[in-house]
């Protein structure tokens, strides 16, 4: 067979699902699909729109090949969601959505029974980011609905089951914050026992296994070649960092920013990683713990800068650097590296819209500096996604951890990572621009002190 070389990647995030034609002799994006992707806020629970999403994947599948023929699919999604299907494939229950807070309701229950953070490195999260916490919490609720249930799969594998008829999981998405893995055993934690759902777990396959052809009747819908191959999937943020551990020289970091940014550290330094500040063990795409930290870096950017777009200049950002107009966490609480503070703003009357853009890409990349400092991150730190190309951002964060830092080039770096499971190549790809810590002290005082207002208020709330 020859080398495959136009993938899709299907890639569902949480604000928006994309289908990407990627060219893996270039590694590259040739043509993109998007949407919205907002949940349904109806009976019986908030819940992803699954059947509008299907419909949007097999449109934008057919419309890509139309343009170029795809050679094979992959897949991935955001992490905190599964699904439960029944013997035919079909869903039992509509997939929850993790920003619903229903099972924080049997959080004592659920606590009495969760497995402690020294196996899984799963901090307790709130509302229903915590996996295990959901599938609690609708069996309690939906019990006649849930002992239909014959397999319990993760979201980016419930697509692969869509597309081929195989029911697979796999570890990216089981070792992120679930509570249902054990990273150092490579095995099912010992929550899956103790709830007696070891018989749901659909078998757990590799990443870049190829779980069967497209079905027939997908073929003849999408005009795809019916021997056209789909790949099992992974996590969205282990996808960005993928072609880094297969190229990459550590230590270094990826941020993979989206909906969440989220920090990983590959050969840094050893610390204890803090649950409480929303540090955790994710499980990369070859199946080693990767030190990961994480908050809702994209949402808070989305209601901060609402509105029209920004347009700033230098003298904006001498203003704030000067003025030290600070914006102190957290717009989003209940997770990240401060989940019980309360955003508030410094130094801030009068500051035009240029300015508060900037007062806002520092913000989010000192909280991302912070996260990389948690997880022991050492060397250069890649970023991916839609931060890559804010330069204010990209600044700060090479400022903060006085180490360099790349902007990656691709416009969605999770779609090059999942389709880097087609390849059977080592990457050789283009890094993006690279930036330097400034010289200007200006800039190391404007971290100190919003690092020093930080932690005021932080003795302040414990105290």
């Amino acid at each position: 067979m020859s080398a495959l070389r136009h993938i899709a990647v299907i890639d569902i995030g949480k604000t928006n699902a994309k289908v990407a034609l990627v060219d893996l002799s270039t590694l590259s994006e040739v043509a993109l699909r998007r949407m919205a992707n907002a949940p349904l806020r109806q009976a019986p629970y908030p819940h992803h729109d699954v059947e509008a999403l299907w419909t949007f994947i097999l449109d934008s599948l057919a419309s890509l090949n139309r343009q170029q023929r795809i050679d094979a699919i992959s897949i991935t999604t955001h992490g905190a969601t599964g699904t439960l299907v029944d013997a035919s494939g079909e869903l039992v229950l509509p997939v929850l959505d993790y920003e619903f807070d229903g099972p924080d309701r049997l959080a004592a229950d659920y606590d009495a029974v969760r497995p402690p953070f020294a196996e899984t490195g799963t901090p307790r999260l709130p509302l229903g980011l915590n996996l295990g916490a959901q599938f609690f919490w609708q069996q309690k609720n939906f019990p006649v609905e849930f002992a239909k249930a014959t397999a319990l799969l993760m979201y980016p594998q419930y697509w692969a089951l869509r597309l081929t008829g195989v029911a697979a999981n796999e570890v990216t998405s089981l070792g992120c914050h679930t509570d249902l893995w054990n990273p150092w055993t490579a095995d099912f934690s010992s929550l899956v026992d103790r709830l007696d759902w070891r018989g749901l777990m659909a078998p757990v396959r590799p990443a870049r296994e190829r779980l069967g052809p497209i079905l027939p009747a997908l073929a003849a819908r999408t005009g795809l070649d019916p021997q056209t191959p789909v790949f099992c999937g992974l996590h969205d943020s282990n996808a960005s960092l993928l072609p880094h551990l297969l190229s990459d020289t550590p230590p270094f970091s990826v941020v993979s920013t989206g909906t969440w940014v989220v920090s990983m550290a590959v050969g840094g330094r050893t610390v204890k990683l803090d649950p409480a500040r929303d540090t955790l063990v994710n499980v990369n795409a070859l199946g080693d713990p990767v030190p990961s930290a994480r908050f809702m870096g994209g949402r808070e950017f989305s209601v901060l800068t609402e509105g029209p777009p920004a347009t700033w200049t230098e003298d904006d950002i001498g203003a704030v650097l000067a003025r030290k107009t600070l914006l102190l966490p957290s717009t989003q609480q209940g997770s990240g590296p401060f989940p019980h503070h309360t955003a508030t703003w410094l130094d801030a009357d009068g500051i035009d819209n240029g300015q508060r853009f900037a007062a806002i890409s520092f913000y989010l990349a000192l909280m991302t500096a912070t996260c990389l400092d948690l997880i022991g991150a050492d060397g250069p730190t890649t970023v991916e996604g839609p931060f890559a190309r804010n330069r204010l951002f990209v600044g700060m964060l090479a400022a903060a951890t006085a180490r360099s830092v790349i902007a990656s080039e691709a416009a969605t770096g999770t779609s090059i990572g999942a389709a880097l499971l087609a390849s059977e190549e080592t990457p050789v790809h283009g890094k993006g621009e690279r930036i330097e810590p400034q010289t200007d002290p200006i800039w190391a005082a404007y971290v100190s002190a919003w690092r020093a207002a930080v932690e005021a208020r932080d003795a302040i709330i414990r105290a």
